[in-house]
């Protein structure tokens, strides 16, 4: 049995796991979702079976993350109306989409867990059935009823001031 070094598996699905954390929590909660994943991964990461598909463990670990993070959220005495956007210092993608993420916001829970989780992490319907529950053909309903509403959402906020 080979194991692979742990850096690796930062290296490879990091942007991935990042992808979903914002899009599931947003900008501003995201990087720290996105540590604490990486963090309980690393501890678990010995007993993880070697024919484990890494991909959804770790979109796996990040969901329980994000909800982590959502309930923390929920409890803060200081409510925002607006999150302020913040530009990367990580060396992470720049060109974050404030207009992408306040669409994806609107989209109820599991439509944006759905999506996020099949379109930015490409997990099958089954495994995202699996970590946001209900069945395989919930979860494909929940994606497709998101992009369809991100289409004409999006679509819209971005063909506003002339550009499509």
């Amino acid at each position: 049995m080979k194991v692979r070094p742990f850096e690796q598996i930062v290296d490879e699905y990091g942007p991935m796991v990042l992808r979903v954390c914002r899009a599931v929590l947003g900008p501003a909660d995201a990087e720290d979702a996105w540590s604490e994943t990486f963090l309980a991964a690393l501890r678990a990461y010995p007993e993880l079976a070697e024919d484990a598909n890494v991909e959804a463990w770790l979109v796996t670990i990040a969901h329980r993350k994000a909800v982590d993070v959502t309930r923390a959220t929920a409890r803060r005495p200081v409510v925002v109306a607006r999150l302020p956007e913040r530009p990367s210092t990580a060396g992470r993608p720049e060109d974050w989409d404030g207009d992408l993420w306040a669409a994806l916001s609107a989209l109820p829970t599991k439509q944006r867990m759905a999506v996020a989780y099949h379109y930015l992490a490409g997990l099958p319907y089954a495994e995202i059935a699996e970590i946001i529950g209900g069945s395989t053909d919930a979860a494909r309903r929940a994606a497709a009823d998101g992009i369809k509403t991100l289409r004409a959402t999006y679509r819209r906020a971005t063909s506003v001031g002339g550009e499509a």
